[in-house]
């Protein structure tokens, strides 16, 4: 029987600790430390929240940047993940090549397979570039300003070196606040 009740009173302690103080230790501190983080990430137009930079939102106007197609249709709120469609998949290849049709073959690989995780923010500056044309168009505005755009909100991933990238939430809402200014 003492057994049973240092077990319980183990269980107790434990519970309390990691299930409660801890995680209330953790929230504070991230809140005061870095409370941009701590909330999500959250991208506001003035006090409206337009989304996360974090998660893509699907974007299909041609005067906007889209993001990576997505196995679970940019929906957070279902599992995340690929397609698990397999190089030799008959649907993966229908569907890569519908995209290509739509895009052209000579379009970046990352907008024509999906994320791992259905909700990638990010795209390759490539296939930033490679969307120009048509925003610049749908926009009237010079293709050399949209790269100007583009290269100042590039960014690569924290102390490693490789390819740089685009948020395409942050981009689009440049975008939007060159328009309204």
């Amino acid at each position: 029987m003492n057994q049973l009740i240092t077990a319980f009173k183990v269980f107790l302690c434990m519970t309390i600790l990691t299930g409660l103080l801890y995680p209330l230790v953790i929230t504070v501190v991230a809140q005061f430390t870095m409370p941009y983080l701590a909330d999500g990430s959250l991208i506001k137009n003035g006090k409206q929240t337009i989304g996360s930079a974090l998660i893509a939102q699907k974007t299909t106007g041609d005067n906007y940047f889209w993001p990576r197609p997505s196995a679970i249709d940019y929906d957070p709120m279902k599992p995340s993940g690929g397609s698990n469609l397999g190089p030799t998949s008959k649907k993966l290849k229908a569907q890569v090549s519908k995209r290509a049709q739509k895009l052209g073959q000579e379009a970046p690989h990352d907008l024509l397979y999906a994320s791992a995780s259905g909700l990638d923010p990010h795209i390759s500056l490539d296939a930033a570039y490679f969307q120009m044309p048509r925003i610049a168009k749908a926009r009237s505005i010079s293709e050399s300003e949209l790269k100007n755009m583009i290269d100042i909100h590039s960014e690569k991933m924290m102390f490693i070196s490789g390819p740089r990238f685009v948020n395409v939430l942050l981009l689009n809402q440049v975008l939007d606040d060159r328009r309204t200014k």
